[in-house]
Order: C-alpha cells, then sequence, then structure tokens
C-alpha cells in the first residue's frame, strides 16, 4: 500500500508541476501578445507573429478650382453681338460716257466694277446703361454711303447702332443704340493686372454667341506685335477666335479690364496667344471721342522713327539697341526747330527710359498737349538734351 500511495502521490505531484508550467507559459505569452506591438508601432517595426492590419489611407478631395459662374452669370448680359455692312463703291469706266462703247455695250457695267458689300462680324461690350457700346475699329470697318452697324443684345434684340466715332491707332470703336437701362460691366483699373491673373474672355467666336472662356494674364506691355499703331496690349492664353474681337476681356471680380482684340495665331484660329487693348486705354479714347470727335494725342511735327538694329547702333556707335532712331522728318515740324535731326537716337522722353519706336509713341501720344517736352538724344556719341512743345497729333508721327 505505502508503494501505490507513494506511486499517486508522484504523478499527482508531476501533473501539478506540468500544469503549472503551460499556464505560466499562456501567461507569459500574452504578456508579450500585448507588449511587441506596442514597442514594435514606437520603433517602426511591425510584429514577427503576424502581420499588422492595414488600413487605407482617407481619401484626399480634390482642390476645387475657381468658381467664376456668378461673374459669368452677371457680365455676360453686357456683351453683344456686331455685324456691320459696308458699301465699296464701284470705279466707273472711263468709257461709261462714250457713245461708240455704249452703242456696242449699252448702260452695262461691264467696263466698271460693280458696288462691294462687306460684312464684318464682332463683339462688342456695353459701358453706360445709356447705350454707349465699344469694340473694335476693325469690327465695324469703313463707314460710307450705306453702311450700316446692328447690334443684337443678349436678349436677342437687333438695334441700328450710330458709330460714334472710330481710333486706328488703338483700334477702337464707340459705337451708340438708342436704348437706356442696359446692363454694363463696371470698369476696372488695368494696371492693377498681374501676370497669372484669372481673367474670362466673352464673346461670339465664330457667331457662337455669349461664349465664355478662362485663362491667366498671360503678359502685360506687348507692343510690337503689328496689330496697332499705339500698342500696349494685355496677353492672355484665354481662348480668342474669329468674332471675339470687340468682346470682355474680365477680372475675377467682374470688371472690365480689357477689349480683347487681336489674336496670333498661325491656323487662323486659337493658339493660347490672344491679345487685348488695356481697359484704362480704351477708356480714356472712348472719352475723346465723346467730348472731342476724335482721339487728341501729342506730336512733334512730321517724324519717322524705326527701332535700333545692332547693325544700326554700331554704326552710329550707341552702346545698345534700346531707344528710337529718328530715320526721316519734316523741316516745318516743331522737332526739326528744336534741333532734332535724322540719325538721333531718342533714350529718353521727360526722364523716362525709350525702349524703342513703339515706346516713343506711347510716350508722345500721352504727353499734354501745350507744354514742352525734354527728349534726351545720342548723336555722334554724344547725349544731347533738347525741348519741345507738344502739339496736338495730325497722325504724321510714324513707326518705321
Amino acid at each position: 500500500m505505502s508503494l501505490r500511495r507513494l506511486f499517486l502521490l508522484g504523478c499527482v505531484v508531476s501533473l501539478s508541476f506540468v500544469a503549472g508550467l503551460v499556464l505560466t507559459g499562456r501567461l507569459r505569452s500574452a504578456d508579450q501578445a500585448e507588449a511587441h506591438p506596442a514597442a514594435g508601432a514606437q520603433a517602426g517595426a511591425p510584429s514577427r507573429r503576424s502581420d499588422p492590419v492595414r488600413t487605407a489611407p482617407p481619401a484626399v478631395a480634390a482642390a476645387p478650382g475657381p468658381d467664376f459662374t456668378g461673374v459669368a452669370a452677371q457680365t455676360i448680359k453686357a456683351v453683344t453681338n456686331i455685324s456691320s455692312l459696308q458699301y465699296v463703291e464701284r470705279q466707273q469706266s472711263p468709257f461709261a460716257n462714250d457713245p461708240f462703247f455704249q452703242y456696242f455695250f449699252g448702260d452695262s457695267d461691264m467696263l466698271g466694277e460693280p458696288n462691294r458689300r462687306a460684312l464684318s462680324l464682332g463683339s462688342g461690350v456695353i459701358v453706360s446703361p445709356d447705350g454707349y457700346v465699344l469694340t473694335n475699329n476693325h469690327v465695324v470697318g469703313q463707314q460710307g454711303r450705306g453702311s450700316q452697324v446692328t447690334v443684337v443684345l443678349a436678349d436677342k434684340r437687333e438695334v441700328r447702332a450710330h458709330v460714334v466715332g472710330a481710333d486706328d491707332w488703338t483700334d477702337i470703336a464707340l459705337l451708340k443704340v438708342d436704348l437706356t437701362g442696359l446692363p454694363v460691366i463696371p470698369w476696372g483699373d488695368s494696371s492693377k493686372l498681374k501676370v497669372a491673373e484669372w481673367v474670362l474672355a466673352i464673346g461670339n467666336p465664330f457667331q457662337l454667341s455669349q461664349t465664355v472662356t478662362l485663362g491667366i494674364v498671360s503678359a502685360l506691355g506687348r507692343a510690337n506685335i503689328g496689330a496697332a499703331t499705339y500698342e500696349d496690349f494685355i496677353q492672355t492664353d484665354a481662348a480668342i477666335n474669329p468674332g471675339n474681337s470687340g468682346g470682355a476681356l474680365i477680372n475675377a471680380r467682374g470688371e472690365l479690364v480689357g477689349i480683347n482684340t487681336a489674336i496670333y495665331s498661325e491656323s487662323g484660329g486659337y493658339q493660347g496667344i490672344g491679345f487685348a487693348v488695356p481697359s484704362n486705354l480704351a477708356r480714356r479714347v472712348m472719352d475723346d471721342l465723346i467730348r472731342y470727335g476724335q482721339v487728341r494725342r501729342g506730336s512733334i511735327g512730321a517724324m519717322d522713327v524705326t527701332a535700333l538694329t545692332s547693325q544700326l547702333a554700331d554704326q552710329l556707335g550707341v552702346p545698345n539697341e534700346r531707344g528710337a532712331l529718328v530715320a526721316r522728318m519734316s523741316r516745318a515740324g516743331a522737332a526739326y526747330q528744336a534741333g532734332i535731326r535724322p540719325g538721333d537716337v531718342i533714350i529718353a522722353f521727360n526722364g523716362a527710359s525709350v525702349e524703342d519706336a513703339s515706346h516713343f509713341l506711347r510716350l508722345l501720344a500721352d504727353a499734354p498737349i501745350g507744354k514742352a517736352a525734354r527728349l534726351t538724344l545720342l548723336r555722334g556719341g554724344r547725349r544731347v538734351e533738347v525741348d519741345v512743345v507738344v502739339e496736338q497729333s495730325q497722325r504724321r508721327v510714324r513707326r518705321g
């Protein structure tokens, strides 16, 4: 009996010992399972016992683009469609009154050119509630006997327009319709525009009325592109196509900052380079046309100025290509009387540096009429300063 009891007692002790080991192992494993993942998370390493649960990162919402729906809804009402019909009178044959030719040809127009009809289409911007409309001079065209201009409003009304005046220097024309209470676009200050600022172009490209395109200001003060005599354009990549001429260039505040005028294109369509007359210039032209019937500009007499090339600069002893070269001039003009001569290079006007011939024309055109202007010249390598009284332009100063 004693041996059997001893054997049973030993079995009980052994089982108790094994159970304790199992329980201790489970507890230790549980402790390790709770501690190591936290330590691994701090160290940036995943647990070796199992793959961590991976969750998808939260979706990032795309940044919304600029919303110009309100601006477009307000300004589109003041943009019009313009059609201009011009008649070009025929040139009568020198034999029209000859009895011999009348016998053979009668009163037919075989020896004369028939009357030609030209139709130009474009856009316009209503700038006053009482019916003043700005557009481009090339949209209006040459007005003569039988010519007529029609303005189609946003509400589809068609109204005959009177041409108040046109300025070929800036390619701006002013129309007047006999209506009141019209929607207008408020004037913006184009001198405050910045490159990469958002702008909208509104017009009637390809006769698709009330078309809005969006872009940015690509550059400011563009000149020497051959679109006008007085060039100080806003360049934009907002889509401008044939028919947009005379339409509105609008900033993000819904203000008129330009009159769309020209495009640079090798295909005749949109290529991302459009030009607009700044609103400050267009407004000045409009005010002069209303007040004087023409645009008052400064002049110093009949004179042709041209840009300097590197070859001309070397021949004249000019250090660089900046300035306006006097090519030809009238002896009766104020410039000649003041001492300016052909071959002189104008490098400053009233203290402002002259970049090129186009820049000089702008400075001169904007100079106060009746006051003396000081011009700084380079002549034979020497600096010469002359004072000349600015007169009202008779459009006789030309850029070569």
